[in-house]
């Protein structure tokens, strides 16, 4: 006959209930004092920090010739940290209406307000792309082009000297099989100087290699909108820039009113400089957030 095995005494019962208890109690405190993960906190368990009416502005950042999107990396994983959400499209470097007309409709899909920034050749563009769009608060320019209506930005390179840029290009016939013209690269053994100084060479000697040509017919186009005329902007002149004269960088500025900043940089400042870069655009997020 099976003997059915004795039930535990009162006093075992009562400290299973205890331990259960302890258990649940610290789980709680756990979750109570641990960050947020990723996956349930958009801030990844960061304080985002306050804006105007709760609601950060889209940061877009796009980027000019020779480079890519990931010119950017530093400046977005502060501004992601920071809570911002933050668009880095491919700028094609096809031409200045092109580029915008691609631009702008990366721009239509983006819902609330738009903090805009580009660099180089990038400014150029989103002067153009933002014309007309009432969700674009603020323009941020990085040592960047700031064509006014008929204006271009190799003519604007001929305005004043300190660029070394026109010496230092190698022009490289293409076809893509519908269309031919001429691209425009950095000589690989000037690349460090003229673009990226202050970076190490090591980097640098790879940014060369990966560089993205601008179509020269492209460079030339000329602007037909100007959307700094309307839009408040915020400009970072790097004083040791050698891509860009800075006095152009200046004279741009000065122009538009920008709230202006220099900053002891080659022309990647968003490369070298990622936290003031971060906090101009931090800055222009907070001076037009719900207007």
């Amino acid at each position: 006959m099976a003997v059915s095995p004795p039930s535990p005494s009162r006093p075992v019962r009562r400290r299973i209930v205890r331990a259960g208890a302890v258990s649940l109690s610290l789980a709680a405190a756990v979750c109570a004092t641990a960050p947020a993960m990723a996956g349930g906190d958009p801030s990844g368990g960061r304080n985002p920090e306050p804006t105007g009416r709760g609601t950060k502005p889209t940061v877009v950042l796009v980027h000019g010739a020779f480079a890519d999107a990931s010119g950017w990396n530093a400046v977005v994983e502060r501004l992601q940290h920071r809570g911002y959400p933050v668009v880095a499209p491919p700028n094609p470097l096809r031409g200045v209406l092109s580029d915008s007309a691609y631009v702008a409709s990366v721009l239509k899909s983006i819902k609330g307000p738009i903090v805009l920034a580009g660099h180089s050749y990038g400014g150029a563009v989103i002067s153009q792309a933002a014309a007309g769009n009432a969700n674009v608060k603020a323009l941020v320019y990085v040592s960047a082009f700031m064509p006014d209506v008929g204006e271009n930005p190799a003519t604007l390179s001929t305005k004043f000297t300190g660029s070394d840029l026109g010496t230092a290009l190698r022009p490289v016939p293409y076809t893509d099989g519908t269309n031919s013209g001429t691209d425009l690269y950095i000589q690989n053994e000037k690349f460090h100087s003229v673009f990226a100084a202050d970076l190490p060479e090591a980097q640098t000697r790879v940014m060369a290699v990966e560089q993205r040509p601008v179509a020269q017919a492209g460079f030339a186009q000329n602007a037909t909108k100007a959307a700094w005329r309307t839009i408040p902007s915020w400009f970072i002149v790097a004083k040791n820039d050698k891509a860009i004269a800075p006095d152009l960088e200046r004279f741009e500025a000065k122009r538009a009113k920008s709230h202006t900043v220099e900053v002891d940089s080659s022309h990647v400042a968003m490369m070298s400089h990622p936290d003031l870069v971060a906090d101009k655009i931090r800055d222009a997020a907070h001076a037009t957030v719900g207007k």
